[in-house]
């Protein structure tokens, strides 16, 4: 199995979901479905259903968060030596043709979330970023064709 890079604070995000399936939605759902049970037939009881549904997700959840943690290869990007770009690090990039400006952090797939400025190490733009420096200029394929960022500051925190 090939390990996973993830920041410490991806690694505890995951911690603190699977805690938070198993101590309180897990006790959750099965008190819903034993509640739904008392309420007689089975076959049209859509309270049962849903109930069993819900529990159904939460289990693939649980599942799927631990085989992430088993499989987690905690970096902490500070102590990695960074003379260039690597994972963990939080670029400032600007569009060269816009002049648009936009700080990313490089993280481990399971933790990228666009919505926080986090991107996978897996996706293009990180890929054209790791390896390079401050001042330097890369091409990034996109949908819309090919764009040019040239990276203004590089942070390690």
């Amino acid at each position: 199995m090939q390990k996973i890079p993830m920041t410490k604070q991806g690694y505890e995000v995951l911690e603190k979901e699977l805690k938070n399936l198993k101590d309180k939605e897990r006790p959750s759902v099965i008190s819903a479905i034993s509640e739904a049970r008392e309420h007689g037939d089975l076959s049209e009881n859509a309270e049962y259903h849903a109930a069993r549904e819900k529990q159904s997700f939460i289990e693939g959840r649980i599942a799927e968060v631990e085989a992430i943690i088993s499989l987690a290869d905690v970096i902490d990007p500070v102590a990695v030596a960074h003379e260039t770009i690597r994972f963990g690090a939080t670029v400032v990039i600007a569009d060269c043709e816009t002049d648009a400006e936009k700080k990313y952090q490089i993280v481990g797939d399971p933790e990228a979330n666009l919505e926080q400025n986090k991107i996978a190490l897996s996706s293009p733009l990180a890929k054209s970023l790791i390896g390079k420096e401050e001042g330097d200029v890369v091409s990034v394929r996109a949908p819309s064709g090919n764009r040019e960022y040239e990276i203004i500051e590089v942070i390690y925190k």
